[in-house]
């Protein structure tokens, strides 16, 4: 059974008209999810506001967190205006309100799974997160969600050492940047390469060697997806993480209009399967899924229906 953490605030977050991180894909969340047999939702709870922020400031600069406290108040006193933080991110009223939620849905998750509740959670929120940096938004993010919830599970129940997993098809630069001075923090990320944001090199391996980096040629498919991730798997079980988080992004999917991978749904079924697999072997109390990026609504529901799907029945050899 996988925990679904969900909110109507994720669906008022607005970036614009022809933007790729539209509020459609809340819904295109939601259609995936339901399909799956044994999805039990969970509306993210009210939460401690200075807590939240306290931790958020845990790996975001006051200075950053200040400057987006002051853009919020600058659209939430004018109905209807938009302000531009990058090039591609861009906020209304609504999108803080949303980002936080996801922040406090991403704690409520790893508190369920520390609580046995659960082997699997998945965070169905929006905007995405794993392109904020520690002192900017970037790439349609505001928060670091993955990486603040890995600091979460290590701040609020004593992890030593925690994982987070990266799929998406744009390198988690910003899950990078927080971990990069963490020896106790991993990140692997797959990835096109060369695409945004850039980064994402194999020599790019942290202060401690604890980030591995699996750039992937335009074009590639599963075979060579897979061929990657077993790598990165040898890795994980070498720095033997005590709990695990996922940056499950979509965007991989061939008919994606942001990339050129061309997985399709059983690649993303068969890493949820040997995730969850990896999971039990390291015996970890649970894995928490945080969506990121998926910009072709229906491969982004039939793509998480696929890997949700593999966190349900009996687990299999990875």
């Amino acid at each position: 059974m996988s925990l679904v953490f969900s909110h109507t605030d994720f669906a008022g977050h607005d970036p614009g008209p022809g933007h790729p991180e539209q509020r459609a894909r809340a819904q295109a969340m939601r259609k995936g999810w339901q399909q799956v047999a044994g999805c039990d939702e969970r509306l993210i709870a009210d939460y401690d506001e200075a807590a939240l922020w306290a931790a958020i400031e845990g790996l975001h600069t006051p200075a950053y967190l200040e400057s987006l406290k002051a853009a919020h108040q600058q659209v939430a006193s004018q109905p209807g205006k938009r302000i531009s933080l990058d090039a591609d991110t861009h906020i209304v009223a609504q999108s803080l309100p949303a980002a936080l939620r996801a922040v406090a849905g991403a704690q409520q998750a790893v508190d369920a799974l520390v609580a046995g509740q659960s082997h699997h959670a998945y965070l169905a929120a929006r905007p995405p997160g794993h392109h904020a940096e520690p002192h900017r938004a970037m790439g349609f993010c505001l928060f670091s969600t993955a990486a603040l919830a890995a600091h979460y599970a290590q701040q609020r129940h004593g992890f030593q050492r925690v994982a987070v997993l990266d799929f998406d098809v744009h390198h988690g630069n910003g899950t990078q940047a927080c971990f990069w001075d963490q020896p106790d923090l991993m990140l692997i990320s797959s990835h096109q390469m060369p695409l945004y944001p850039g980064t994402g090199s194999a020599q790019e391996q942290g202060a401690h060697g604890q980030i591995l980096n699996l750039p992937l040629d335009e074009g590639c498919r599963g075979a060579s997806f897979r061929s990657a991730w077993e790598r990165g798997f040898e890795a994980l079980h070498a720095f033997s993480p005590q709990f695990l988080v996922v940056s499950a992004g979509f965007d991989a999917h061939r008919d994606d209009p942001l990339a050129g991978l061309m997985l399709v749904e059983e690649d993303f079924a068969w890493w949820g399967q040997a995730i969850r697999t990896l999971g039990e072997e390291l015996g970890t109390p649970g894995i928490l899924s945080c969506q990121e990026g998926g910009y072709n609504l229906d491969a982004l529901e039939t793509s998480l229906l696929a890997y949700l799907s593999a966190f349900e029945g009996p687990a299999q050899a990875a």
